[in-house]
């Protein structure tokens, strides 16, 4: 692109044309500001040391105890050490797969896949902080019996996906929680 024959970059820019650009970053970061915007950052608890169950397990579980990372703590603390403030419990966690479309002659063409997780969060006496609430994701998903090997690749890929999303969904869900007493 080119103005006058010479290349736009290059054309210095007069004081008022830089005031101009200025002025504009200025007005737009003090409206961005004024609404409320504001870059996501890492969530705060209500608690500093939290216990995720089933401890020896894969999927949420896994992926939510490797989020909280310092602040997880076993259930039950080793002799003299005191547990956590509260206990997130994975009660449930289903993965669905059920055809959703299909040819004229009967062959599949499309499933929808669906991650269900029931969970709750108590403190450690007992006191119910988020009541037993269950999350779906789902997603569609083609199929080609040409490609089954890339298409149960891609399977995956959409439960690793759907999983990392559902923990974010969990994260806000206990970020939500002011206080630790009713």
């Amino acid at each position: 692109m080119t103005f006058i024959g010479l290349p736009i970059y290059s054309l210095p820019l007069t004081r008022l044309a830089w005031l101009r650009r200025v002025g504009l970053a200025v007005l737009t970061s003090g409206l961005l500001a004024g609404c409320g915007f504001a870059l996501r950052s890492s969530p705060n608890f209500a608690f500093d040391t939290v216990a995720v169950t089933p401890e020896q397990s894969v999927g949420v579980a896994a992926e939510l105890a490797r989020y909280l990372g310092d602040k997880l703590k076993p259930l039950v603390p080793a002799e003299g050490k005191v547990g956590p403030q509260a206990v997130i419990e994975i009660m449930q966690e289903l993965r669905e797969k059920s055809i959703v479309g299909t040819t004229a002659t009967g062959q599949v063409r499309e499933f929808q896949l669906r991650l269900r997780v029931k969970f709750r969060v108590r403190t450690l006496q007992g006191v119910e902080l988020i009541a037993p609430t269950e999350v779906v994701l789902q997603r569609d998903i083609s199929f080609n019996e040409t490609a089954v090997l890339a298409k149960e690749t891609e399977e995956i890929l959409l439960y690793r996906d759907m999983q990392s999303d559902l923990v974010q969904q969990l994260l806000r869900r206990v970020a939500a929680i002011k206080s630790l007493t009713p």
